[in-house]
């Protein structure tokens, strides 16, 4: 690898954490603004409570369905955020 194509390869490591932290704080600010726990919560938080959250996602009659664990205590604070953000009206 030569000295000239390190900064783009930086660059995109860079562009990718921007682009996680985004979404991270925009999940909190839209879908969990009235949640105490995980309005506030920090990325490792969220990373734990809702990022790596054990669901299985299967395809039936053409349709996609997520599974969720009914054990799962962040189960209501995820299908309340998923709600949330599909509410949204799609960008123009």
């Amino acid at each position: 690898m030569t000295s000239t194509s390190r900064p783009c390869v930086n660059l995109g490591w860079v562009l990718a954490a921007n682009i996680a932290a985004d979404l991270d704080a925009w999940t909190r600010l839209l879908g969990l603004h009235d949640d105490a726990e995980l309005a506030k919560a920090e990325p490792q938080t969220m990373r734990h409570c809702l990022w790596h959250l054990p669901a299985r996602l299967v395809t039936h009659a053409r349709r996609r369905i997520l599974k969720l664990s009914a054990t799962w205590p962040w189960k209501e604070a995820f299908l309340i955020c998923w709600q949330r953000l599909c509410a949204l009206p799609a960008p123009i």
